[in-house]
């Protein structure tokens, strides 16, 4: 036999015993990692409806601790809202009667998602265990500063707005720590900003504290909020701001707490359009009511 038919015969020699060595290895292989991945793909499926069931019992619980959507007291109406970016809101807002009036407080913690929305279970106790114990807006502000500090470096920043309602006066105490401007809409189409109090939580374990007073008459609206409403974007990045809230407030004043309550949301909702949210967004309506007309 020649050279090159021994060469041929070899080579055609080799690629048989390529083709039956390669081919029996890759079949056994295949179909255990195949099913080893379904095995996997099956247990992450589990663990994420666990989780996502876990968030939502956490949500409900977090609602609970938070006040309803509607309270009535006295003659006042008091209507809020939460909206959360990320599985719990850092926002909440509580409503407590007391011999001493209506204590009401709306909070806005550092952060978002999970970790915020365990900080906020934390104030919610820390506001009630205050007001309990002295039910004074600025009292009460303090000893939630006080006792934030204590935990430092690992407390986030808190903003928070407390009131007291006294459903008979009408007269309102309240103390604003950094929180946004609260807005107070008179009947007669005045408009002004309560921002009487002191600095954020959780910085100055001493911080001075204070009150600031008004007096709610009938047909005077209220209007708490999260830095979350004025900081909403639209697709040109402007913000929703200081003004719009203010013109959307003048434009539903008429309605009940509720009504300007879901009008200002859907403002700020059509106004974002199709941007996401940014940050958590919480809005508190108390409407004093109008006695002459009955609404």
């Amino acid at each position: 036999m020649s050279h090159s038919g021994l060469n041929s015969g070899l080579a055609t020699q080799r690629k048989v015993e390529v083709r039956l060595s390669a081919s029996p290895r890759r079949r056994p292989v295949a179909l255990p990692r195949r099913r080893e991945l379904e095995v996997k793909l099956a247990t992450l499926q589990k663990d994420y409806a666990e989780l996502h069931t876990a968030l939502f019992e956490a949500a409900q619980v977090y609602r609970r601790l938070c006040a309803p959507r509607l309270v009535r007291f006295g003659e006042f109406e008091i209507a809020s809202e939460i909206f959360a970016v990320r599985h719990l809101p850092g926002d909440f807002f509580t409503v407590e009667e007391t011999s001493a009036g209506l204590i009401f407080a709306l909070g806005d913690i550092e952060g978002k998602g999970l970790a915020a929305g365990m900080w906020g279970t934390h104030l919610v106790g820390l506001v009630r265990t205050h007001t309990a114990a002295a039910p004074e807006p600025s009292a009460i502000v303090a000893g939630v500063n006080r006792d934030l500090c204590r935990l430092s470096p690992v407390v986030p920043l808190v903003t928070l707005f407390v009131g007291r309602l006294d459903s008979t006066t009408g007269r309102l105490n309240y103390s604003s720590a950094g929180h946004p401007p609260t807005m107070l809409l008179r009947a007669d189409g005045e408009l002004e900003l309560l921002t009487e109090g002191g600095p954020i939580l959780g910085v100055l374990p001493a911080a001075n504290f204070i009150n600031g007073q008004v007096k709610l008459q009938p047909g005077d609206v209220l209007l708490a909020y999260s830095d979350g409403v004025i900081e909403s974007l639209d697709k040109t990045d402007q913000e929703f701001g200081h003004e719009r809230l203010a013109a959307h407030l003048r434009g539903a004043c008429s309605s009940s707490a509720e009504g300007i309550l879901f009008s200002v949301l859907g403002a700020v909702q059509d106004f974002a359009a199709t941007r996401t949210l940014v940050d958590d967004t919480s809005l508190v309506v108390v409407r004093h009511r109008a006695q002459q007309s009955g609404v």
